[in-house]
């Protein structure tokens, strides 16, 4: 594919080329767009979560992971056709405040904003443990010190270097576990030369208990425990704005998102649950992909997944403040945070709203040092449930914005929610249908009732924020800067 030449800014920001406060610039290249789109998918959530889904629901855990792979399909169309017809870094916000109102692109703008900054703090931790382990001279805290500064210095030096970085973390996660899906295969098959393959067979899906060992019920309870980590789908349709060509960028990355999802999701995990038996203690000793590996008798499987795991968590924190300055950006740029927030450099970076971000980030791991089991946790806890609160949000401004873009800019639509309107409302009451699920998980201080009640008593502070705001601020018209975004979108 032969990339156009680079524009010298992207499409929304005021200013003139090269200009301090000249707006995001186009910096990312099809490739990076390309495999931010396929990493986005592959959080360091499915490495380290799935022994706990595959410990309650068995193989089993497949269905869930259909299940939820089939609502981020849906929710990644609409936000596709969307984000196809007007690409803007504030993404799914900048949508929510045309489609719904200004105190809905607030609100789930300010909210996810939240949610990736507490991110930054759980992954960093993460990867500092990883680091201390390899190389226990320098303390935990000061690694996760160290990848902080790294990842943010990158991402001030221009959204290029945040591109090329991801490039190069979600490939090694994708060469990673395609490898894995390639090996696994032929051990299962019985044709992998010099592998230990006694105990893998498809057998295995079914010799031990029954394909749902524990239950059809456990396909909602692994419901609830892989849902979070399909977060960053939507990173995609944020650095479109960004990119060289944003429309043609949106269309790939929602048009692939099926064969992502049952590729790097649905099959790895059925190679996982085919290698050994689900219920081999070694998937919650180990981990479920560290157990497969070991299971064939590789030598330092532990190592090699902590690398690809350590890999996982940089490509997360990477993405997470780029993410979580785009849409501060965005905010500002619509007047509903800092307007500091709206200027960049010559080079295109909204260099305030990344060291906010990052400060933030700061904060949460000190908190995570400091106090771990009450501030942190409430953060944890408080943020969980914003995923879900974003999806539902794209399904009902999904649902205005068809009828926005029919009406003014039909041409527009060049991706299109299937069997718009059913499947939209069908997908918003399946997401009603796990928050609702989620108030019956009570046990342990990260209950999904928990979850639920404090995200949504954060979000509620939020809304009242943006409504009183609102009300003070009147009925005033939109900002020049959105108005003007408006017009290319729609015009």
């Amino acid at each position: 594919m032969t990339s156009q030449p680079t524009p010298t800014k992207a499409s929304h920001g005021p200013g003139g080329p090269g200009e301090p406060g000249g707006g995001l610039q186009a910096g990312l290249k099809n490739r990076h767009l390309s495999m931010i789109a396929i990493g986005g998918v592959i959080g360091a959530g499915l490495f380290v979560g799935s022994s706990t889904g595959i410990a309650t629901a068995g193989p089993g855990i497949l269905l869930s992971y259909a299940l939820v792979g089939t609502l981020v399909v849906l929710v990644m169309r609409m936000l596709g056709e969307m984000s196809a017809a007007n690409p803007n870094s504030g993404s799914f916000s900048a949508h929510a405040d045309r489609a719904l109102g200004r105190w809905a692109g607030f609100s789930i703008g300010w909210l996810y904003w939240f949610f990736w900054v507490v991110v930054l703090a759980v992954e960093a931790t993460a990867g500092a443990k990883i680091l201390e382990g390899w190389i226990p001279a320098v303390p935990q805290w000061g690694w996760a010190l160290i990848v902080m500064v790294v990842l943010t210095a990158t991402n001030l030096v221009s959204v290029g270097s945040y591109g090329e970085f991801e490039f190069w973390f979600a490939g090694i996660k994708v060469v990673a576990i395609g490898g894995f899906i390639v090996v696994g295969a032929l051990a299962v098959l019985g044709i992998l030369p010099g592998a230990d393959s006694d105990k893998a067979s498809f057998g295995n899906l079914t010799d031990h208990g029954g394909f749902l060992p524990n239950g059809p019920g456990t396909i909602l309870t692994g419901v609830l425990l892989v849902v979070f980590s399909f977060m960053g789908s939507e990173i995609a349709t944020l650095a479109a704005g960004e990119s060289e060509d944003p429309q043609r960028a949106v269309t790939k990355s929602t048009n692939s998102i099926i064969w992502r999802i049952g590729v790097f999701y649905l099959g790895s995990i059925l190679i996982v649950v085919s290698l050994l038996p689900w219920n081999d203690p070694s998937i919650k000793e180990k981990g479920s992909y560290v157990a497969a590996l070991d299971s064939l008798g590789i030598a330092h499987a532990g190592q090699i997944m902590n690398f690809i795991v350590l890999t996982s968590v940089l490509s997360c924190l990477n993405s997470g403040l780029y993410t979580a300055s785009r849409m501060a950006f965005s905010l500002g740029q619509r007047g509903d945070a800092p307007k500091a927030f709206a200027k960049t450099t010559s080079r295109g970076v909204p260099t305030a709203a990344i060291v906010v971000s990052v400060v933030f980030g700061f904060v949460a791991v000190f908190f995570n040092y400091k106090f771990p089991d009450s501030v942190f946790l409430f953060l944890v806890n408080s943020s969980g449930a914003v995923a879900l609160f974003v999806w539902l949000v794209i399904c009902f401004s999904q649902l205005r914005m068809r009828k926005i873009i029919q009406r003014e800019a039909p041409e527009k639509l060049v991706v299109k929610m299937w069997l718009y309107p059913y499947l939209t409302w069908a997908t918003a009451a399946l997401i009603v249908f796990v928050l609702g699920y989620m108030l019956t998980d009570t046990e342990g201080e990260s209950s999904g009732r928990t979850t639920v009640l404090l995200s949504l008593l954060v979000a509620a502070v939020v809304i009242v924020i943006a409504l009183v705001k609102e009300k003070v601020r009147g009925k005033r018209p939109a900002p020049a800067v959105e108005a003007e975004a408006d017009k290319v979108s729609v015009g």
